[in-house]
């Protein structure tokens, strides 16, 4: 032992001396971590929301569909903060993927890929349709690549309204996903939506897809239903099943579980459905490495804790290729990609490394420059990934003028308006929707933390 410690030493000082954010940052040779421990990494990317109608015209009114008649703020080639993405800004998304020299074992993309557009401009047939052409898209830039995708609200039509049983959506994404997924996947993804799988070369991995398009309060073709298309007790078995046989799980996901950071006591999905993903989420917390969503558009953690208060679970939000805002918000986000970093013995997570495109940057010089936002451990002086890890952090955010709340504020919106700032109100709902994920610990944590008397 004596010996190792100016090894790690000098193995640390050399990442300090080489590590240069941006394209192919070096990993931290082994002994940064641990003495035995590699590590692999793994794409994010979520809510591409590709407008086909995007285009340069002075008439600003009609630059895109999904900015519903409103004038566009300043359209560029890479698209504009009131229109969904232009093909060139999923585009060039991808190609800094393919370019950046991060080897990855697989990626994660969990959905929405059409435009936010009124029901009648759009069919099941259109909504098809931009899905196979994200998938062909992906598919020819990454041709060797394991890519696990989820279905968000918008991959359907009419959207949010996803069904119980096999449809038109279910069986053309089936057929367009065969490539990435085996026979026991395609055959619940065509009849539910959700599927799982295990990670090639990967030995003891396992992804679950879930359908929380079902658990979303718009979609009424779930009402009353207690287990919409039996996912909550597919999910428990194959839970079970992973435990029994010593797999390690990702969650992955379009709506997330816990409470919207941006609002007052408002889960992303119905309430009870969330109660109930929350207890099997504990209950299994032995199993899951990991839970990735998106939908919110925004960059958010939130830690899984158990009945008693303690950290066990670990879950992110990545933020959106899409920099679609509405006409009533004040912010919305500059595109973002990630890469989780993960220790391939035992799948525990270890760092992020988020990168993100300046919207106003890149349409004003005419080319796409992604830039290195934030690596997580380093930006906040944590560990890991691991549940205990972000409790500490999170509990760090909510001491008074809290120097690292006010870089993860930043980063919720991707960086998009150093300016904003988060007022008492608005910090205790991002603090809260990070560390309570079920109704009474949330109702406990909003009247703990400052706004007792708006309760």
């Amino acid at each position: 032992m004596a010996m190792a410690l100016p090894d790690v030493l000098l193995c640390c000082l050399w990442v300090v001396w080489h590590g240069q954010p941006g394209l192919g940052l070096p990993l931290a040779p082994a002994g940064c971590r641990s003495p035995a421990a590699a590590v692999e990494q793994f794409w994010h990317v979520t809510d591409l929301h590709l407008d086909p109608t995007y285009h340069i015209t002075d008439d600003h009114t009609k630059v895109c569909a999904s900015s519903k008649g409103i004038n566009a703020s300043n359209p560029g080639p890479f698209g504009d903060v009131m229109c969904d993405s232009p093909y060139k800004l999923i585009l060039s998304a991808f190609d800094f993927i393919k370019n950046s020299g991060q080897n990855a074992s697989f990626m994660i993309w969990t959905g929405d890929s059409p435009p936010h557009v009124p029901v009648y401009e759009l069919s099941t047939d259109t909504v098809i349709t931009v899905i196979a052409n994200m998938t062909k898209t992906i598919r020819s830039l990454f041709p060797k690549l394991q890519v696990f995708p989820a279905l968000g609200n918008h991959d359907y039509w009419p959207q949010d309204q996803l069904p119980t049983f096999n449809s038109k959506v279910y069986n053309a994404v089936a057929d367009l996903w065969k490539p990435w997924l085996d026979e026991e996947a395609i055959q619940t993804l065509r009849k539910g939506g959700f599927y799982s799988q295990k990670v090639p070369n990967n030995l003891n991995l396992r992804i679950i897809s879930l359908n929380t398009n079902l658990y979303y309060g718009p979609n009424i073709m779930t009402l009353n239903k207690s287990d919409p298309a039996n996912q909550f007790e597919w999910l428990e078995n194959t839970l079970n099943t992973s435990q029994q046989n010593k797999e390690k799980v990702y969650i992955i996901a379009h709506i997330p579980v816990g409470y919207l950071p941006f609002s007052q006591n408002t889960t992303a999905m119905r309430e009870h459905y969330n109660e109930k993903l929350i207890n099997i989420f504990r209950k299994y917390s032995n199993v899951i490495a990991g839970q990735f969503y998106g939908h919110t558009h925004k960059d958010s953690i939130m830690v899984v804790s158990d009945a008693k208060g303690s950290p066990i679970n670990s879950a992110f939000v990545a933020p959106a290729v899409t920099p679609v805002k509405g006409t009533l918000q004040k912010q919305t986000n500059n595109p973002g990609i990630r890469l989780f970093q993960y220790d391939p013995h035992d799948y525990k997570l270890l760092d992020i490394l988020q990168y993100y495109l300046n919207l106003t940057d890149a349409n004003l010089k005419g080319e796409s420059n992604w830039k290195l936002e934030y690596i997580l451990t380093k930006t906040y002086n944590i560990e890991d990934l691991q549940p205990s890890s972000l409790y500490e952090l999170a509990k760090e955010f909510a001491t008074p003028d809290s120097e690292k709340f006010v870089k993860y504020y930043n980063y919720y919106y991707v960086s998009y308006n150093s300016s904003v700032i988060c007022s008492e109100k608005c910090k205790a709902f991002q603090i809260c929707a990070i560390m309570n994920l079920d109704q009474n610990s949330y109702v406990a944590c909003l009247k703990h933390y400052y706004i007792k008397s708006n309760l």
